[in-house]
């Protein structure tokens, strides 16, 4: 049993207030245990230069710690500054979400998704992914109610999963203090065909067996396929 009372193999409860911010194509309000991330999408009509010759459209992500989100302590914005972490989960939001439609549907159109961390108590770049998904779909609903698209794109949903391993006990949905005390940490992005769209593994304290390694990535594609059903409510 864990300090939260869960058992090694169980996710935190996930809460989802959808259009939480009226005004724009698409937000929610994500919690999972503790760490509480607002998510939203907008839309721009152009593409970054770099892709406008092969007529297809953009996901962009940024990612954001509020000040305050992970201690009393106000830190300052995220957004103010460059560093390696932020600039990391953007690009592992942004990859993620490319891979749920083809891109050529959305032809000379950028989606934005901007996750803005309130609360922070671990797995932030797997919910914010989670909540990315929901504001996408909704991103493309708009679209087609506004007639800049002919048709919903077809969707393969993804989730993302913090998984850790400690000796031979693989732990689900990691907090921050679970994820500074374990052998090693893993984050899985994974589909509803149980198709692998990214792992991440760092053996931060010791390295972990092939087999061990192979148990955490089938767990991994189950709960995501767990989470999947909830965000798909939405």
């Amino acid at each position: 049993m864990r300090k939260d009372n869960r058992v090694f193999d169980e996710l935190r409860e996930i809460k989802i207030s959808p259009d939480f911010v009226s005004n724009i194509p698409g937000s929610v309000f994500i919690e999972q245990g503790k760490t509480r991330i607002i998510c939203s999408a907008t839309v721009e009509y152009k593409v970054p230069h770099f892709i406008k010759e092969e007529k297809k459209g953009w996901i962009n992500a940024e990612y954001s710690m509020m000040p305050g989100s992970t201690s009393k302590k106000r830190v300052p914005r995220e957004r103010n500054r460059v560093n390696g972490r932020n600039i990391e989960i953007q690009r592992f939001i942004g990859r993620a979400l490319r891979n749920t439609f083809n891109l050529k549907e959305l032809e000379g159109i950028t989606i934005h998704i901007d996750c803005d961390v309130i609360e922070a108590d671990g797995g932030t770049r797997c919910v914010s992914l989670n909540g990315g998904m929901i504001v996408l779909k909704k991103a493309l609903e708009y679209l087609v109610f506004e007639n800049k698209i002919q048709r919903l794109p077809e969707l393969e949903y993804i989730a993302a999963i913090s998984i850790g391993v400690k000796g031979k006990d693989i732990l689900i949905d990691l907090t921050y203090e679970e994820d500074s005390m374990v052998d090693a940490d893993i984050n899985i992005i994974s589909s509803e065909k149980r198709h692998i769209v990214e792992v991440s593994a760092f053996a931060e304290k010791n390295s972990i067996s092939k087999e061990i390694f192979d148990k955490v990535l089938n767990i991994g594609i189950e709960k995501n396929l767990k989470i999947i059903e909830k965000i798909k409510k939405f």
